[in-house]
């Protein structure tokens, strides 16, 4: 089945195959030639039900479950990264993220989900995260925890929103989202490029910064929404207990962008502190 979430919408992710296990002829090792005898199928009505966990199929406790590891994976690296490195650490701190950006490029395009990939770009990113935070604390002490309440708090709010039905992610919503995410994207691209040549388009103070701060936050609730649906379709559709870990990567992804863009917005809230 296919996904609206980008990282979730690769040719075979999220995927089962379309028949029914024991009925119909079938062909291959361990299957059958020629159909089913009145014998076996008793033998398989009087089979207990095969739950998820007998199928191999994807369920919530393992979403939960692997995106619980990956974000402590992310923690444990922050924590590295804030106690090891001394404040102005930004060359390391911007290798890890360049790293963190590959590795989530290839798990994005993989046709296959590789759970210690998805570590790896967790631990590259937490590092960076531990990295930066330090640098922000440092200027504007304690927008660290303010940044990760603010991430639950989003988080929260949109899982009460989807579950409730208050927010449903059409293909009309998700058209107009990424519409403004790929804008989004461009124009921080422009303003990084100028920001190289010593020129600013004032997306980073005053009331312009804050706009921008508070869309970036709206993207990556937005971002949510599209991984709470996109888990739930792959539930609902018998995906591989595998593909838990996409699941686990793209919600990560999501609350990264939501602690990045949080912390970049308190920073301007607080610039004259």
């Amino acid at each position: 089945m296919r996904s609206s979430n980008p990282v979730f919408s690769r040719e075979g992710s999220f995927s089962r195959d379309t028949g029914y296990a024991g009925f119909g002829t079938q062909s291959g090792a361990g299957r059958y030639d020629q159909p089913l005898s009145a014998e076996h199928l008793e033998e398989l009505y009087r089979a207990p039900a095969a739950g998820p966990s007998a199928t191999g199929r994807m369920t919530i406790d393992d979403v939960v479950a692997n995106t619980a590891l990956t974000l402590l994976m992310v923690v444990a690296a922050g924590a590295v990264a804030w106690f090891a490195l001394p404040t102005a650490s930004f060359q390391i701190a911007g290798a890890a993220a360049l790293a963190a950006f590959v590795v989530g490029l290839v798990i994005s395009f993989r046709r296959s989900v590789n759970p210690a990939l998805v570590l790896l770009y967790a631990g590259l990113e937490g590092f960076f995260l531990g990295a930066l935070t330090k640098v922000f604390n440092t200027i504007w002490p304690g927008i660290a925890i303010q940044a990760v309440l603010g991430t639950a708090a989003v988080f929260a709010g949109m899982l009460i929103a989807y579950r409730t039905g208050r927010i449903k992610v059409t293909a009309r919503y998700t058209r107009v989202g990424l519409a403004i995410a790929l804008g989004f994207v461009l124009l921080m691209l422009v303003n990084l490029v100028a920001s190289l040549f010593g020129a600013s388009l004032g997306l980073n103070s005053g009331p312009l910064g804050i706009v921008v701060g508070l869309v970036g936050v709206g993207l990556g609730a937005f971002f949510l929404s599209l991984d709470f649906a996109a888990v739930e379709q792959a539930i609902r559709g018998g995906a591989p207990r595998r593909e838990s870990w996409r699941a686990a990567f793209g919600l990560t992804l999501s609350l990264v962008w939501i602690y990045l863009e949080l912390l970049r917005l308190i920073a301007i809230l607080r610039g004259d502190d």
